[in-house]
């Protein structure tokens, strides 16, 4: 029996709902046409950073500005700011280069935590070629004056200056850290997003004791944080106009088809490829098609979302009675 593995996302048709993630895997053209071979059903390629734009527009201000105080034609040796090239031009050509060379949707990611001119680099995206565009909102609430309607304006307005830069879809990855994440889904969908990817998964800082500072930690994920997505992709299921993407801890085939049961429109990977390769993307679409087959689905369409909240024939199983139940169930290790 054929399986038709395609899925919707963002209004885009991919081959497969299995998407390589932004990592450091998307970024070179070599390993996107490394990942298009195994398989996979589109590219989102590493985070720009509002801090790496700024930072190249506050250079050349200052090269611009150098020996003004000796002469004032000193200015006169560079061209006047809006004429000068001060875009991520290497990032840019990625995509280019992406589009040219893949079939695949390519998907860049531009980072950041507030609405500013910078912003205008999604239509730079959209100009070389960008199927879509992925905002990776890395925000931290750590003043304690900003009280939670702050915290939640500060995302809408964000996505709400990227959308008015471009006519693609953007899709928002966001952190499941919101008091009331169903609300706020469906107002990000509201302000214009075509997409939500749950979630962002926060580095946290830790302490070398022995040079006593505090630096990053990066630990790839592992099967067990895939709950996290699996929750609010089968809560929202249905619930907000916006497709939804996951990604945390999707490393097997197995996760996959879990993420698609409880609604999710693609999953998105990266550490497993981090570890085994592009090569582990193929086994993965080919252990999901596998799976539907052996129970008799025709399409991935037809599975998606049959194990939603809404489907679900026990939808308190994603609330507070699974909590009880787990807690109480639980007899630990045999004595």
């Amino acid at each position: 029996m054929s399986v038709d593995l395609r899925s919707r996302y963002l209004g885009l048709e991919l081959r497969n709902p299995i998407v390589a993630a932004a990592s450091p895997m998307t970024s070179s053209l070599d390993n996107l046409k490394r990942l298009q071979d195994a398989g996979v059903g589109a590219v989102v390629l590493p985070s720009l950073f509002e801090e790496q734009i700024e930072h190249e527009e506050m250079a050349t201000h200052n090269l611009m500005l150098s020996g003004a105080e000796l002469s004032p034609e000193a200015h006169g040796f560079f061209p006047e700011m809006q004429n000068y090239n001060t875009g991520p031009d290497n990032y840019l050509k990625l995509i280019g280069d992406a589009k040219k060379a893949l079939s695949v949707p390519v998907i860049p990611s531009l980072n950041g935590c507030t609405p500013g001119g910078w912003t205008r680099i999604a239509k730079q995206f959209e100009e070389a070629g960008a199927d879509a565009i992925e905002l990776n909102v890395y925000f931290l609430a750590t003043d304690p004056a900003h009280n939670s309607a702050v915290v939640e304006q500060r995302y809408l307005d964000l996505v709400l200056s990227v959308r008015s830069m471009v006519s693609i879809p953007v899709a928002v990855k966001v952190s499941p850290y919101f008091s009331a994440m169903a609300n706020m889904a469906a107002r990000l969908a509201a302000a214009g997003a075509s997409g939500l990817v749950l979630f962002n998964r926060f580095v946290q800082p830790d302490i070398l004791l022995d040079e006593l500072e505090v630096a990053p930690h990066l630990v790839l994920s592992t099967s067990d944080e895939l709950r996290l997505a699996l929750r609010w992709i089968a809560i929202l299921h249905g619930r907000v106009k916006a497709s939804l993407a996951a990604t945390g801890g999707a490393h097997t085939a197995e996760d996959a088809v879990k993420l698609l049961l409880a609604g999710a429109d693609c999953v998105m990977i990266a550490s497993s490829l981090l570890r085994q390769g592009p090569k582990h993307a193929g086994a993965m679409i080919s252990g999901m098609e596998r799976w539907l087959a052996e129970r008799d689905y025709a399409s991935v369409e037809q599975m998606k979302g049959s194990l939603s909240q809404q489907a679900c024939p026990d939808p308190e199983a994603f609330e507070r009675s699974n909590y009880m139940k787990a807690l109480t169930s639980y007899a630990g290790p045999p004595a």
